[in-house]
């Protein structure tokens, strides 16, 4: 029990990290040492489970489901679930209301989280060879123009788009460095999926009330639409990255640390870019205040979270 409560609260952490524009929830779990037991637990999946459940009353069968059900580290993947989801239906909500309150210290938060994730992770860059090289040399090129690339858009968004951006945004989950949330707002999607998840949680809770089932409509769909894509896309992208750690272990790595000193631009330029405040020293100081409490729970939880079983 005290292993899976441990699991369930690093679950807590990547889904805050993913919840919030900065750090992903795949740096966290590289951070808290269970990054390449959740890769394998995902990447094992195998889609004959979905059959065999259906005949899980032939003896056969049923065994051949536990089986794939104990390959896949189901415990694991179910305490980690959960803690993810805890945070993000938390965390989602304070994220908004930051960033339209106090803007200038969100961000600075989020770059403190960034900065000491590159640091913590440093010692996993290697550019010994050309490869490892070119490898680090392309996780800063791709974070670096997609955290320059932020756009917003209006109104309700068509579910196919929303089912691709739950397939492109769960790559946070798998690849340590851009979180899902920053994704999310590069694509101009957090308010409104933010929105649509508070929405169906308000609506769900309202069933105790006597609420109506018509309001799950309009936000279920967006959720669950954005749920499949990210389901199917951290089957695909998991077995891409547990084939490239077991062949390029020391290049993988590198790519995925410079990802995150690339991602480094977006923080500065919300920073930086903000036009609704005057830098006065009050606002200077509470910047860095709030960039080293960032960078603060960053190396608490390396240090932490190292002796933990798991």
């Amino acid at each position: 029990m005290r292993a899976l409560l441990t699991i369930y609260l690093k679950g807590i952490c990547m889904g805050a990290a993913d919840a919030v524009p900065g750090v992903s929830g795949g740096t966290i779990a590289l951070i808290t040492g269970i990054y390449e037991r959740l890769i394998s637990a995902v990447a094992s999946f195998n889609p004959k489970i979905v059959t065999s459940v259906f005949q899980i009353h032939n003896p056969d069968e049923r065994a051949k489901v536990l089986a794939m059900l104990e390959e896949m580290d189901l415990p694991f993947l179910l305490a980690l679930g959960a803690g993810i989801a805890t945070a993000i239906l938390t965390v989602t909500g304070l994220v908004t209301l930051a960033s339209e309150q106090v803007p200038v210290l969100l961000f600075a938060f989020f770059f403190g989280l960034i900065a000491a994730s590159a640091i913590v992770l440093y010692d996993e860059v290697s550019v010994e060879t050309p490869g490892q090289i070119g490898a680090a040399i392309a996780g800063f090129v791709l974070a670096f123009l997609v955290a320059g690339a932020v756009e917003k858009t209006g109104g309700a968004t068509p579910l196919p788009l929303i089912f691709f951006t739950g397939m492109i945004a769960i790559s946070a989950m798998v690849l340590p460095g851009i979180s899902g949330a920053l994704i999310l707002y590069l694509l101009g999607q957090y308010e409104y999926l933010s929105n649509n998840l508070h929405g169906f949680k308000d609506a769900v809770l309202g069933l105790a009330n006597g609420g109506s089932v018509d309001a799950l409509v309009a936000p279920g769909s967006v959720v669950i639409t954005f749920m499949v894509g990210a389901g199917i896309g951290v089957l695909t992208i998991s077995k891409v990255v547990a084939w490239a750690l077991d062949h390029y272990r020391a290049a993988t790595l590198t790519f995925l640390v410079s990802l995150m000193v690339g991602a480094l631009r977006f923080p500065v330029e919300k920073i930086f870019g903000a036009d609704t405040f005057a830098w006065t020293p009050t606002v200077l100081g509470g910047a860095v205040f709030a960039a080293l409490v960032g960078g603060g729970a960053v190396l608490l939880l390396d240090r932490y979270t190292d002796d933990l079983d798991y």
